[in-house]
């Protein structure tokens, strides 16, 4: 039998774990709980997560990472019961460089590379690119929730940016207004909800007093900031003009589409 979680799980391997029920929606509906799940990668999962884990009920778990990220990170650990499904939303190549100097790179190579707003120019420019790159990606993940694969997770490696945007869209289907995603988007700041940033212990400025200057350095990177959802939003308005026609014409949600996915994922308040 599925566990309604409604509150936040203590777990060891896994970060930013939480249930999107709850949620307002319009006309005095919220989200349902239980059924919509964001959270970082699966791949350290402990036992005892693996068995919190299986007591969600889940029918799929969206993987939004990349080959790079699976070899880096490791794949997720296997759920019985439970569909996989692999959609990156970035490529491996794009950025390789950039993240090769983000785990490895000297202190004054970043430097150059993220000071003078440099860092939160990055992650604007890549939410609005996965706004009008991943349309394809995003409308699949909404066809295959219309269709039933609920209860879903959907993680990237983080949990906060490439899961952090679908679900977001996710929401905007919902009826769920951009003021309340973008607080729950804001979670993902909560110190135990952050993965470690990962450096090689062997790269300049790993040891000392270097670490605060490079944890201040990365931290555009590694925050969920209003501006970054914003510029996504704001590229949806530029683009189509509003979210229903964003939903209809970039993500091929139809009318009938949205009403069994509302039928499905909201209740009264």
């Amino acid at each position: 039998m599925t566990q309604q979680r409604t509150d936040e799980p203590s777990l060891t391997g896994v970060r930013n774990l939480r249930d999107l029920g709850g949620l307002p929606s319009t006309g005095g509906r919220q989200v349902r709980h239980g059924l919509l799940f964001r959270s970082g990668h699966l791949a350290d999962a402990t036992a005892e997560d693996r068995a919190f884990l299986e007591g969600l009920g889940l029918h799929t778990v969206f993987d939004f990472r990349n080959a790079a990220d699976h070899a880096l990170e490791g794949p997720d650990v296997t759920l019985p019961g439970v569909r996989n499904v692999s959609l990156p939303l970035s490529d491996p190549t794009d950025g390789a460089a950039f993240w090769e100097l983000v785990r490895e790179g000297s202190l004054p190579e970043l430097r150059a590379e993220l000071t003078g707003g440099k860092g939160p120019a990055r992650m604007v420019a890549m939410y609005r690119g996965m706004v009008d790159t991943r349309t394809v990606e995003h409308g699949r993940v909404l066809a295959a929730l219309v269709g039933g694969s609920l209860p879903a997770l959907l993680h990237c490696s983080a949990g906060k940016d490439r899961a952090g945007l679908t679900v977001a869209v996710i929401l905007l289907a919902l009826g769920v207004e951009r003021e309340a995603v973008l607080e729950d988007y804001l979670k993902s700041n909560a110190p135990h909800r952050r993965y470690p940033v990962r450096r090689d212990a062997g790269a300049e400025g790993w040891e000392r007093a270097v670490p605060d200057e490079i944890t201040r350095l990365l931290s555009p990177i590694f925050d969920a900031r209003a501006e970054y959802l914003g510029a996504a939003f704001d590229r949806i308005d530029e683009v189509w003009g509003s979210t229903d026609r964003y939903l209809a014409d970039a993500l091929g949600l139809t009318p009938d589409d949205r009403d069994r996915l509302r039928a499905g994922m909201l209740t009264d308040r």
